[in-house]
């Protein structure tokens, strides 16, 4: 696997997430996991990202014009990664229907509880906010 551009092609995929496709934005938070110790499936699950992005290379996002709206939304799953057991949270803001912020996450505390994990995403959630 040291021959093959595992990160390269993962730093790829971040720039299209962070500018436009948001659409593979979970895909590409479960891949990067995998940058230090890349196995064959996992490249072969990033080649499928980058298969997926050039079918569907007309979508594009559309933010409207309008009265300001604004909508934030975040959410945790509790020990959902049976490696570790640690929370995956996540969170967005939207403007306008528009999305403008987000971050999909393993949680670095072990939660012992599901309110405990929606409070920790939830803390994160307000900073970006703020």
């Amino acid at each position: 696997m040291s021959d093959i551009p595992y990160a390269s092609a993962v730093g790829s995929i971040q720039y299209v997430v962070q500018c436009t496709r948001l659409d593979v934005a979970f895909a590409l938070c479960i891949v990067s996991r995998y940058q230090a110790c890349a196995e064959e499936a996992h490249w072969s699950v990033v080649k499928t990202i980058i298969k997926y992005l050039k079918r569907t290379k007309d979508m594009f996002l559309i933010y409207e014009g309008g009265e300001l709206i604004r909508e934030g939304y975040n959410d945790a799953s509790f020990q959902l990664d049976d490696d570790d057991a640690k929370s995956q949270s996540g969170y967005v803001f939207k403007l306008n229907g528009g999305v403008v912020a987000w971050k999909h996450f393993k949680q670095v505390a072990t939660a012992d509880s599901t309110t405990e994990s929606e409070y920790i995403v939830g803390s994160e959630a307000v900073k970006e906010a703020v």
